[in-house]
């Protein structure tokens, strides 16, 4: 690759074709890697995976196989997306001795705390509300009957890998992390996102941007402007 690979894990519900648009406004020198997951898009004939640890070691070879052994690294998730780039940061460097250079963070609390309000194991009705209501965004798709019947079983399986997750282990992360929270986040309080600094053994910082726990879906550009300052100047 030309530049420093940035490794996009989706959140929630999502694939690797949200980062597609990225890709036109990433800071020069920086090259989006998305992560695609079974049971959605090309994928969605596969079983979702379910287990946070199980899922960073299913996408491992093929993170490897676009990105080789060795040689910087970056890391980018939200929600449910930064506990498995957090795991997948992990597994890059003690695996592939790959040198992650920065893990940036989205909407998000530190690997061990886990939400006491859960959507897991809810009817479709009130799951569905349940997860509208965390991300304080309503997925008009899933008004669609056809639509919802196709996208909930793996919607579900996202949801319930996030909330069971667990880290792998204590040992902070050797490589510096960036926290970003909406402003108005009401699921992920600045305090929260400041968890993360246990998460690591070189800096951390956290930075807010306008908007909810789903701003992203509206500051690609602004995001990107932060994960480019993360590993700024390399």
């Amino acid at each position: 690759m030309s530049g420093i690979p940035l490794v996009c894990v989706p959140f929630a519900g999502s694939g690797g074709a949200f980062f597609r648009s990225w890709r036109s406004v990433a800071p020069a020198g920086v090259e989006i890697v998305p992560v695609r997951l079974p049971g959605r898009e090309r994928r969605i004939r596969e079983e979702p995976y379910r287990d946070v640890h199980v899922a960073a070691r299913g996408v491992l070879p093929q993170i490897v196989e676009q990105i080789g052994e060795g040689g910087p690294v970056a890391l980018f998730g939200h929600s449910l997306g930064a506990v498995l780039a957090y795991e997948l940061a992990h597994l890059l460097a003690d695996t592939t001795q790959a040198e992650v250079v920065s893990l940036v963070v989205s909407g998000s609390p530190g690997p061990w705390t886990q939400r006491a309000r859960r959507a897991t194991g809810l009817p479709d009705e009130e799951f569905v509300d349940r997860v509208a209501e965390l991300a304080g965004h309503q997925d008009g798709a899933l008004a669609d009957p056809e639509v919802r019947r196709m996208v909930l079983p793996t919607l579900r399986a996202d949801v319930e890998m996030h909330e069971n997750y667990r880290p792998s282990g204590d040992i902070p992360l050797a490589a510096p992390i960036t926290a970003i929270r909406g402003t108005h986040d009401a699921l992920v309080p600045a305090e929260l996102a400041g968890e993360w600094a246990k998460a690591t053994s070189r800096g951390f910082t956290v930075r807010e941007l306008p908007g909810e726990h789903m701003y992203l879906l509206n500051s690609a550009e602004q995001v990107l402007r932060v994960v480019g300052e993360s590993f700024g100047g390399r």
